[in-house]
């Protein structure tokens, strides 16, 4: 029986993973700012999948949550055995448009605290010589688009980095990048979602199961679905101006209203 722990663990793709995960028998270790709903997630868990399910109240955009959580993934007696930092957030509104204070805890969450987190958890998962991390970017790694972009493209370099450093260590980490996928992202964020054609959306039950298997294939980088793959390979071949203008014109018609 191994341990998982999952941040953003309540909606998305952090509850598919949670939901997979117990159903495959891992006991899970939930965190996400939402005590309450945290609570509800992890008794329905335990109880349709009869697994441990521990419960971590915390807000990583606050220095306090992310302690704790460090505080957790360190703990040698209770070894977590898979991270999967998933936990982020979008902001509505262009460069200048969002409030700086906005933009700086979006990076505390997608930057400092997968930093802390995932090396947290890889120390001891090195000293076991077993364990992985998933790291949850985003396609949008890829495309010049503002500061939630250039944040996912850290965590994509960030981790495939750190994954060539602790090759040979029983240490993998795995960076995931998909696309548009149903969750309660963009309604959090207020964006409007009406414009964005049907085939672009992934499920996020499907994307988890992809991000697994890719996992199990030792690759430090999942692109869930056929479709964008081939606009991920696209965007490398092409110039970067022309990925550029592509960006700011398909952000423009896809993109937040």
């Amino acid at each position: 029986m191994t341990t998982v722990l999952i941040t953003g663990a309540t909606a998305g793709i952090g509850a598919a993973f949670a939901r997979r995960l117990a159903g495959d028998g891992h006991d899970l270790v939930l965190v996400a700012r939402d005590e309450e709903r945290l609570g509800r997630h992890a008794t329905e868990l335990h109880d349709r999948h009869g697994v441990e399910v521990e419960v971590l109240p915390a807000d990583l955009a606050e220095e306090e949550g992310i302690e704790a959580v460090e505080a957790r993934l360190r703990d040698r007696e209770r070894p977590v055995h898979l991270l999967v930092n998933n936990a982020g957030f979008g902001n509505k509104g262009g460069y200048l448009e969002v409030p700086l204070a906005d933009e700086l805890k979006m990076l505390k969450v997608h930057c400092e605290a997968v930093l802390r987190l995932t090396s947290a958890a890889a120390e001891g998962m090195r000293e076991r010589k077993r364990g992985a991390v998933i790291n949850v970017a985003s396609i949008a790694a890829f495309v010049p688009r503002g500061t939630y972009g250039a944040s996912k493209s850290w965590v994509v370099q960030f981790t495939q980095g750190a994954a060539r450093d602790l090759a040979g260590n029983g240490v993998r980490l795995m960076a995931l990048c998909p696309g548009f996928v149903r969750t309660e992202f963009h309604q959090r964020a207020g964006m409007g979602t009406d414009n964005v054609p049907g085939w672009l959306w992934l499920d996020a039950d499907k994307v988890v199961t992809a991000a697994l298997r890719d996992l199990s294939q030792g690759k430090t980088l999942s692109v869930p679905d056929p479709r964008y793959k081939a606009m991920t390979g696209l965007m490398k071949l092409a110039p970067r101006r022309v990925v550029s203008r592509a960006s700011s014109t398909t952000g423009r018609k896809y993109g937040p209203k």
